[in-house]
């Protein structure tokens, strides 16, 4: 089974214990070959609240970058995700980390969005 597919089955296996709702939505984490995303999504409305990427950061910040796919990166999404979201009253969220492993960027975005304030 490659990679692709056990993040998958992971990822199933993680969406069905979670939950985002009005009051502690979820915070999901995607990673691409280039870029990192994040949402705060309130599963119940199914609407996404507020969501940030390396892509429109670096682009606004420092265009010309191949990749923006580091922990560098990853900490500032962080907290760039932990200000708009306690910007619209969001303290406590769910993490989510899409079947990826709790290591590099994902344990960056989190811890860094932690330190900022939120509560997971």
């Amino acid at each position: 089974m490659d990679a692709a597919k056990q993040r998958k089955r992971r990822k199933k296996s993680i969406r069905k214990k979670i939950s985002g709702t009005p009051e502690k939505p979820r915070m999901c984490v995607h990673k691409s070959n280039r870029n990192i995303y994040v949402q705060v999504v309130d599963d119940v409305n199914s609407k996404t609240l507020c969501g940030v990427s390396t892509a429109v950061l670096a682009s606004k910040d420092k265009p010309g970058q191949y990749t923006r796919k580091n922990a560098h990166f990853a900490e500032i999404l962080g907290e760039k995700i932990a200000d708009i979201a306690t910007k619209k009253g969001i303290k406590k969220i769910v993490f989510d980390r899409s079947g990826y492993q709790y290591h590099g960027v994902v344990k960056a975005v989190a811890e860094a969005a932690r330190k900022k304030g939120l509560e997971f």
